[in-house]
Protein backbone atom coordinates (compact mmCIF):
# COMPACT_ATOMS: atom_id res chain seq x y z
CA UNK A 1 0.00 0.00 0.00
CA UNK A 2 1.04 3.60 -0.53
CA UNK A 3 -0.59 6.94 0.29
CA UNK A 4 -0.75 9.72 -2.31
CA UNK A 5 -0.57 13.46 -1.69
CA UNK A 6 -4.28 13.89 -2.51
CA UNK A 7 -5.28 11.67 0.41
CA UNK A 8 -6.03 8.57 -1.64
CA UNK A 9 -4.43 5.23 -0.82
CA UNK A 10 -3.26 2.80 -3.49
CA UNK A 11 -2.91 -0.95 -3.15
CA UNK A 12 -2.34 -4.08 -5.21
CA UNK A 13 -4.88 -6.85 -5.66
CA UNK A 14 -2.63 -9.86 -6.11
CA UNK A 15 -5.30 -12.39 -7.08
CA UNK A 16 -7.62 -10.00 -8.95
CA UNK A 17 -4.71 -8.69 -11.08
CA UNK A 18 -5.59 -5.07 -10.38
CA UNK A 19 -4.11 -1.83 -9.09
CA UNK A 20 -6.66 -0.09 -6.90
CA UNK A 21 -7.29 3.19 -5.11
CA UNK A 22 -9.47 3.99 -2.09
CA UNK A 23 -10.49 7.52 -1.08
CA UNK A 24 -11.38 8.96 2.32
CA UNK A 25 -15.02 8.00 1.85
CA UNK A 26 -14.17 4.37 1.14
CA UNK A 27 -14.90 4.52 -2.60
CA UNK A 28 -12.64 2.18 -4.57
CA UNK A 29 -11.44 2.46 -8.17
CA UNK A 30 -9.84 -0.52 -9.85
CA UNK A 31 -7.49 -0.71 -12.84
CA UNK A 32 -6.88 -4.05 -14.57
CA UNK A 33 -3.22 -4.84 -15.21
CA UNK A 34 -2.66 -5.53 -18.95
CA UNK A 35 -0.70 -8.76 -18.44
CA UNK A 36 -2.99 -11.58 -17.21
CA UNK A 37 -2.05 -13.28 -13.93
CA UNK A 38 0.83 -10.87 -13.38
CA UNK A 39 0.70 -11.49 -9.61
CA UNK A 40 1.19 -7.85 -8.67
CA UNK A 41 3.01 -7.46 -5.37
CA UNK A 42 4.30 -4.15 -4.02
CA UNK A 43 3.69 -0.59 -5.20
CA UNK A 44 4.72 3.00 -4.58
CA UNK A 45 3.38 6.43 -5.44
CA UNK A 46 6.26 8.29 -7.08
CA UNK A 47 7.13 11.95 -6.52
CA UNK A 48 5.28 12.73 -9.76
CA UNK A 49 2.15 10.93 -8.57
CA UNK A 50 2.51 7.87 -10.77
CA UNK A 51 2.01 4.33 -9.48
CA UNK A 52 4.90 1.91 -9.91
CA UNK A 53 4.50 -1.76 -9.05
CA UNK A 54 6.12 -5.17 -9.34
CA UNK A 55 4.63 -8.01 -11.39
CA UNK A 56 6.05 -11.04 -9.62
CA UNK A 57 4.86 -13.73 -12.04
CA UNK A 58 4.99 -11.67 -15.24
CA UNK A 59 8.63 -10.67 -14.61
CA UNK A 60 7.84 -7.00 -15.21
CA UNK A 61 7.85 -3.58 -13.59
CA UNK A 62 4.59 -1.73 -14.21
CA UNK A 63 3.61 1.92 -14.22
CA UNK A 64 0.14 3.44 -13.98
CA UNK A 65 -0.04 7.12 -14.92
CA UNK A 66 -2.31 9.70 -13.35
CA UNK A 67 -4.35 9.52 -16.58
CA UNK A 68 -4.93 5.79 -16.10
CA UNK A 69 -2.50 4.47 -18.73
CA UNK A 70 -0.26 1.46 -18.19
CA UNK A 71 3.33 0.85 -19.23
CA UNK A 72 5.15 -2.41 -18.50
CA UNK A 73 8.91 -3.05 -18.57
CA UNK A 74 10.11 -6.64 -19.00
CA UNK A 75 13.15 -7.61 -16.92
CA UNK A 76 16.33 -8.87 -18.62
CA UNK A 77 16.58 -12.10 -16.62
CA UNK A 78 13.73 -14.66 -16.80
CA UNK A 79 11.73 -15.56 -13.69
CA UNK A 80 13.31 -12.84 -11.56
CA UNK A 81 10.28 -12.60 -9.23
CA UNK A 82 10.40 -8.84 -8.64
CA UNK A 83 8.96 -7.92 -5.25
CA UNK A 84 9.87 -4.74 -3.33
CA UNK A 85 9.97 -1.36 -5.06
CA UNK A 86 10.89 2.24 -4.22
CA UNK A 87 11.87 5.52 -5.86
CA UNK A 88 15.54 6.35 -5.61
CA UNK A 89 17.67 9.40 -6.36
CA UNK A 90 17.02 11.21 -9.64
CA UNK A 91 13.60 9.61 -9.98
CA UNK A 92 14.98 6.16 -10.79
CA UNK A 93 12.87 3.18 -9.75
CA UNK A 94 14.62 0.51 -7.68
CA UNK A 95 13.31 -2.99 -7.01
CA UNK A 96 14.32 -6.36 -5.61
CA UNK A 97 14.47 -9.65 -7.49
CA UNK A 98 13.88 -12.58 -5.18
CA UNK A 99 14.90 -15.24 -7.66
CA UNK A 100 18.54 -14.74 -8.59
CA UNK A 101 19.14 -12.30 -5.71
CA UNK A 102 19.51 -9.08 -7.66
CA UNK A 103 18.72 -5.41 -7.12
CA UNK A 104 17.37 -3.64 -10.20
CA UNK A 105 17.27 0.01 -11.25
CA UNK A 106 14.92 1.36 -13.94
CA UNK A 107 15.78 4.77 -15.34
CA UNK A 108 13.46 7.32 -16.95
CA UNK A 109 14.47 6.21 -20.44
CA UNK A 110 13.53 2.60 -19.71
CA UNK A 111 17.05 1.28 -19.19
CA UNK A 112 17.38 -1.45 -16.57
CA UNK A 113 20.59 -2.02 -14.60
CA UNK A 114 20.96 -5.07 -12.37
CA UNK A 115 23.30 -5.68 -9.45
CA UNK A 116 23.97 -9.21 -8.19
CA UNK A 117 24.11 -9.96 -4.49
CA UNK A 118 26.96 -12.22 -3.28
CA UNK A 119 24.59 -14.81 -1.79
CA UNK A 120 22.39 -16.09 -4.63
CA UNK A 121 19.90 -17.38 -2.05
CA UNK A 122 19.64 -14.05 -0.20
CA UNK A 123 15.98 -13.57 -1.26
CA UNK A 124 15.85 -9.74 -1.14
CA UNK A 125 12.37 -8.54 -0.19
CA UNK A 126 11.33 -4.95 0.60
CA UNK A 127 13.45 -1.93 -0.33
CA UNK A 128 13.41 1.73 0.73
CA UNK A 129 15.33 4.96 0.10
CA UNK A 130 17.30 6.08 3.13
CA UNK A 131 18.12 9.64 4.25
CA UNK A 132 21.64 9.04 2.92
CA UNK A 133 20.25 8.56 -0.62
CA UNK A 134 21.24 4.89 -0.50
CA UNK A 135 18.85 2.02 -1.15
CA UNK A 136 18.25 -0.16 1.91
CA UNK A 137 16.69 -3.62 1.64
CA UNK A 138 16.08 -6.81 3.57
CA UNK A 139 17.80 -10.07 2.68
CA UNK A 140 15.23 -12.52 3.98
CA UNK A 141 17.28 -15.71 3.66
CA UNK A 142 20.69 -14.14 4.28
CA UNK A 143 19.68 -12.67 7.65
CA UNK A 144 21.05 -9.30 6.66
CA UNK A 145 20.21 -5.73 5.75
CA UNK A 146 21.70 -4.54 2.48
CA UNK A 147 22.68 -1.01 1.50
CA UNK A 148 23.38 -0.04 -2.10
CA UNK A 149 24.50 3.28 -3.51
CA UNK A 150 23.06 4.72 -6.70
CA UNK A 151 26.08 3.36 -8.55
CA UNK A 152 25.65 -0.18 -7.20
CA UNK A 153 28.18 -0.24 -4.37
CA UNK A 154 26.96 -2.80 -1.82
CA UNK A 155 27.34 -3.07 1.96
CA UNK A 156 25.68 -5.82 4.01
CA UNK A 157 24.99 -5.88 7.75
CA UNK A 158 24.27 -9.12 9.62
CA UNK A 159 21.27 -9.13 11.96
CA UNK A 160 22.15 -10.20 15.53
CA UNK A 161 19.20 -12.61 15.88
CA UNK A 162 19.94 -15.77 13.86
CA UNK A 163 17.51 -16.72 11.07
CA UNK A 164 15.34 -13.69 11.88
CA UNK A 165 13.69 -13.56 8.44
CA UNK A 166 13.69 -9.79 7.75
CA UNK A 167 10.91 -8.67 5.38
CA UNK A 168 9.45 -5.15 5.55
CA UNK A 169 11.74 -2.11 5.73
CA UNK A 170 11.09 1.63 5.84
CA UNK A 171 12.85 4.93 6.43
CA UNK A 172 12.09 6.36 9.88
CA UNK A 173 11.73 9.92 11.17
CA UNK A 174 14.90 9.53 13.24
CA UNK A 175 17.39 9.26 10.35
CA UNK A 176 17.48 5.50 10.78
CA UNK A 177 16.03 2.53 8.89
CA UNK A 178 13.43 0.27 10.53
CA UNK A 179 12.61 -3.31 9.59
CA UNK A 180 10.59 -6.31 10.77
CA UNK A 181 11.76 -9.82 11.58
CA UNK A 182 8.99 -12.23 10.63
CA UNK A 183 10.66 -15.23 12.30
CA UNK A 184 12.63 -13.41 14.99
CA UNK A 185 9.39 -11.70 16.13
CA UNK A 186 11.19 -8.41 16.52
CA UNK A 187 11.35 -4.91 15.14
CA UNK A 188 14.82 -3.86 14.04
CA UNK A 189 16.47 -0.47 13.69
CA UNK A 190 19.68 0.15 11.78
CA UNK A 191 21.59 3.43 11.80
CA UNK A 192 23.30 4.79 8.71
CA UNK A 193 26.63 3.50 9.99
CA UNK A 194 25.23 -0.03 10.39
CA UNK A 195 24.49 -0.30 14.12
CA UNK A 196 21.47 -2.56 14.71
CA UNK A 197 19.05 -2.50 17.67
CA UNK A 198 16.19 -5.00 18.13
CA UNK A 199 12.90 -4.76 20.01
CA UNK A 200 10.80 -7.77 21.02
CA UNK A 201 7.15 -7.72 19.94
CA UNK A 202 4.94 -8.46 23.00
CA UNK A 203 2.76 -11.02 21.21
CA UNK A 204 4.58 -14.25 20.41
CA UNK A 205 4.62 -15.58 16.85
CA UNK A 206 3.09 -12.31 15.59
CA UNK A 207 4.83 -12.71 12.20
CA UNK A 208 5.32 -9.02 11.34
CA UNK A 209 5.37 -8.42 7.61
CA UNK A 210 5.36 -4.77 6.48
CA UNK A 211 6.33 -1.50 8.19
CA UNK A 212 5.72 2.18 7.46
CA UNK A 213 6.60 5.52 9.04
CA UNK A 214 3.87 7.40 10.93
CA UNK A 215 3.58 11.13 11.61
CA UNK A 216 4.39 11.23 15.31
CA UNK A 217 7.85 9.72 15.73
CA UNK A 218 6.46 6.23 15.33
CA UNK A 219 6.51 3.29 12.96
CA UNK A 220 3.51 1.08 12.19
CA UNK A 221 3.68 -2.57 11.22
CA UNK A 222 1.41 -5.49 10.39
CA UNK A 223 1.26 -8.65 12.50
CA UNK A 224 -0.46 -11.16 10.28
CA UNK A 225 0.16 -14.04 12.66
CA UNK A 226 -1.43 -12.20 15.60
CA UNK A 227 -4.19 -10.37 13.68
CA UNK A 228 -2.92 -7.05 14.99
CA UNK A 229 -1.43 -3.74 13.92
CA UNK A 230 1.65 -2.70 15.87
CA UNK A 231 3.08 0.72 16.68
CA UNK A 232 6.62 1.39 17.89
CA UNK A 233 8.09 4.67 19.10
CA UNK A 234 11.33 5.70 17.40
CA UNK A 235 12.21 7.56 20.61
CA UNK A 236 12.16 4.77 23.20
CA UNK A 237 11.14 1.59 21.34
CA UNK A 238 7.86 1.23 23.22
CA UNK A 239 5.39 -0.99 21.36
CA UNK A 240 1.58 -0.78 21.32
CA UNK A 241 -0.64 -3.33 19.58
CA UNK A 242 -4.17 -2.96 18.23
CA UNK A 243 -6.51 -5.87 17.55
CA UNK A 244 -8.16 -6.02 14.13
CA UNK A 245 -11.95 -6.54 14.42
CA UNK A 246 -12.12 -9.09 11.59
CA UNK A 247 -10.56 -12.43 12.49
CA UNK A 248 -8.67 -13.96 10.87
CA UNK A 249 -7.77 -10.97 8.70
CA UNK A 250 -4.07 -11.60 7.92
CA UNK A 251 -2.83 -7.99 7.55
CA UNK A 252 0.01 -7.52 5.10
CA UNK A 253 0.63 -4.14 3.44
CA UNK A 254 0.54 -0.91 5.46
CA UNK A 255 0.94 2.84 4.89
CA UNK A 256 0.33 6.12 6.74
CA UNK A 257 -1.25 9.14 5.06
CA UNK A 258 -0.46 12.82 5.59
CA UNK A 259 -3.17 13.13 8.24
CA UNK A 260 -1.55 10.45 10.37
CA UNK A 261 -4.16 7.80 9.61
CA UNK A 262 -2.90 4.25 9.25
CA UNK A 263 -4.15 2.11 6.34
CA UNK A 264 -3.60 -1.61 5.97
CA UNK A 265 -4.56 -4.38 3.55
CA UNK A 266 -6.19 -7.57 4.76
CA UNK A 267 -6.23 -11.02 3.18
CA UNK A 268 -9.92 -11.12 4.19
CA UNK A 269 -10.65 -8.90 1.15
CA UNK A 270 -10.86 -5.70 3.17
CA UNK A 271 -8.96 -2.46 3.65
CA UNK A 272 -8.55 -1.31 7.24
CA UNK A 273 -7.86 2.11 8.73
CA UNK A 274 -6.87 3.35 12.17
CA UNK A 275 -8.31 6.86 12.31
CA UNK A 276 -6.37 9.74 13.80
CA UNK A 277 -6.65 9.96 17.61
CA UNK A 278 -8.57 6.66 17.74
Amino acid sequence: MAAAKDGSVWFTQHKANQISCIDKNGAIKEYAVPTPNAKVMCLIVSSSGEIWFTENAANKIGRLTTAGGFTEHSLPQPDSEPYGITEGPNGNIWFTQMNGARIGKLTADGKIDEYDLPNKKAYPAFITLGPDNALWFTENQNNAIGKMTDTGELTEYSIPTPASGPVGIANGADDAIWFVEIIGNKIGRITLDGKISEYDIPTSNSRPHAIAAGKNNDMWFTEWGANKIGQISVVDGKINEYNIPTSPAEPHGITCDQNGEVWFALESNKIGCIRKNS
